[in-house]
């Protein structure tokens, strides 16, 4: 998604939010320029919001904005969440977790009223898996047996590593292994949910399934496509 697009949708995204509310703020690219719309706002209307962070880098960008940030435990009831996602499918269910913070994005996506979604068109696919991975969150100390019955579910499951190749390390100490499919895709998300969550050691999975109420997607004409889950 280009910056432009990004924009225009984080700004669509940041009309929702009324004065008042407990506002969940989402990780990643695209995520951070709903934070920036929103802080914008927030200090031109001098709106009176809470917000929830998915990771540590957005409360971080949320304070350095002037945001209120606040803890799950403090503000256990959030009125509407903006984030990103890495592919939507027709019923508005999610593949999420590339940027690493999908545990805490899903805990804050159901503690969330309404669930908004900004997108670009690619990430619009037909069936969830054909495009992005499948990230997993595993604990450190059972990653192999979670790897090894993940590949009885995809056709491979990788440790995340960074950039230096070291093993990627989430906010929340785990690790991740990141699932791939083959061109059909996950035939079944709701199932392939629970499967993977059953594993020992999997702390959580990318599949957000009937969690998104609003999905925003910013076009290149300059318009907002607005999906909404019936």
């Amino acid at each position: 998604m280009s910056d432009r697009l990004k924009e225009l949708a984080a700004a669509k995204a940041a009309s929702y939010v009324l004065d008042g509310m407990v506002v969940g703020l989402g990780t990643g690219s695209t995520a951070e320029f709903a934070i920036r719309a929103l802080g914008q706002r927030a200090e031109e209307e001098s709106l009176d919001i809470q917000c929830v962070p998915t990771s540590d880098a957005s409360a971080r960008l949320g304070e350095s904005l002037g945001l209120s940030i606040q803890s799950l435990e403090d503000q256990p009831v959030i009125d509407l969440t903006i984030d990103g996602a890495d592919e939507v499918d027709p019923q508005l269910d999610l593949v999420k977790g590339l940027g690493g913070a999908l545990l805490r994005e899903k805990i804050v996506a159901a503690a969330s009223t309404r669930e908004v979604i900004i997108v670009d068109p690619t990430k619009i696919v037909q069936q969830l898996g054909t495009r992005s991975p499948l990230p997993v969150e595993v604990l450190p100390f059972a990653w192999s047996l979670a790897q090894l019955r993940l590949m009885d579910l995809a056709r491979r499951a990788e440790l995340r590593r960074n950039t230096e190749g070291e093993t990627y390390m989430t906010d929340n100490g785990n690790f991740i292994i990141d699932c791939h499919f083959d061109e059909a895709g996950i035939a079944d998300a709701g199932q392939l949910e629970t499967a993977v969550n059953i594993i020992p050691g999997v702390v959580e999975n990318g599949l957000f399934v009937g969690l998104a109420d609003i999905v925003i997607v910013g076009q290149d004409d300059g318009q907002c496509r607005v999906m909404e889950r019936r």
